[in-house]
């Protein structure tokens, strides 16, 4: 047990916006070596169908535990949680295995105003595990729900490329600014929406432009926290918490891409401080 216990935690998403789920999962825990897979050269996932999204997942899941011979399995992509992470729980029955879902929960308990904003791909907020998640929340808070097309795109090619211009970072704002407004006035009075959830884990790097367009007093929701807490609860239940002196956890950390590797390596460099040596193709995985 103690040899898998220091295996490391698979982490994927479609691109570079898992990495703010795996910045939370590096802080919560220090000791764990983690590879993450950004399947770049296949997004968008949000504006996909199903059948593709669980296709790529089964793919990656599959790449990560043959050569990297992962212990548990992070889904940092809502839209891959909510259209294949059953299937994997099926797929690896022993493997611990979380998925993201948009923090709907946390917003009731903190919004004010009882009117919560939420916004997300295609592929999320039109699923039934969303539905589920938002049934089950009937009566508690107002929702008002904003697909996003091409936002998580336009954030993966601002924040990646060394090269991008005022223009790509001008797109970011406009889709926000754009999304926001068809949502309704945002605020602390009555019939306002005082809280924000970010249904996609890539929305977290375009935290500011929100910020600037919406306020200071919005409340702003994201996934990665709880999800990090999630798998070190996981972990603890199975013995699988990593041995406390293995040292520099984070300089083994590695991550892979399916698109262009500079892409990933400034926005790990930007994000997560990693140096670019610790960026690969992702050599097997197609």
């Amino acid at each position: 047990m103690r040899d898998l216990a220091d295996q490391p935690i698979g982490v994927f998403d479609s691109g570079i916006g898992g990495l703010s789920v795996l910045q939370a999962l590096m802080a919560e825990l220090p000791h764990e070596r983690f590879v993450y897979v950004a399947d770049s050269g296949h997004a968008p996932y949000g504006e996909r169908g199903d059948a593709f999204v669980a296709e790529r997942t089964h793919a990656i899941a599959d790449y990560l535990v043959a050569h990297h011979h992962i212990k548990a399995l992070v889904v940092a992509c809502n839209t891959a949680t909510a259209a294949a992470i059953h299937e994997a729980r099926m797929r690896y029955p022993q493997m611990p295995l979380v998925g993201v879902e948009p923090a709907l929960k946390p917003a009731v308990a903190l919004s004010q105003t009882g009117r919560i904003g939420v916004i997300g791909t295609r592929g999320t907020l039109s699923s039934a595990k969303f539905a589920k998640l938002l049934d089950g929340l009937k009566g508690q808070a107002e929702f008002v729900i904003q697909p996003c097309k091409g936002l998580a795109h336009a954030i993966e090619r601002s924040t990646g490329h060394p090269a991008a211009n005022a223009a790509q970072q001008s797109e970011v704002h406009r889709l926000c600014q754009a999304y926001t407004e068809a949502m309704g006035p945002f605020g602390k009075g009555t019939g306002q929406i005082d809280s924000l959830v970010l249904g996609c884990t890539h929305y977290v790097f375009a935290t500011d432009e929100l910020r600037a367009i919406l306020g200071p007093e919005i409340h702003f929701l994201s996934t990665g926290e709880p999800v990090s807490r999630q798998t070190r609860r996981l972990l603890e239940t199975q013995g699988l918490l990593a041995t406390t002196d293995q040292p520099n956890a984070a300089r083994l950390t590695q991550l892979f891409t399916t698109g262009a590797l500079i892409d990933l390596q400034t926005a790990a460099l930007r994000w997560l401080h990693l140096p670019a040596q610790q960026c690969s193709k992702a050599e097997g995985l197609r």
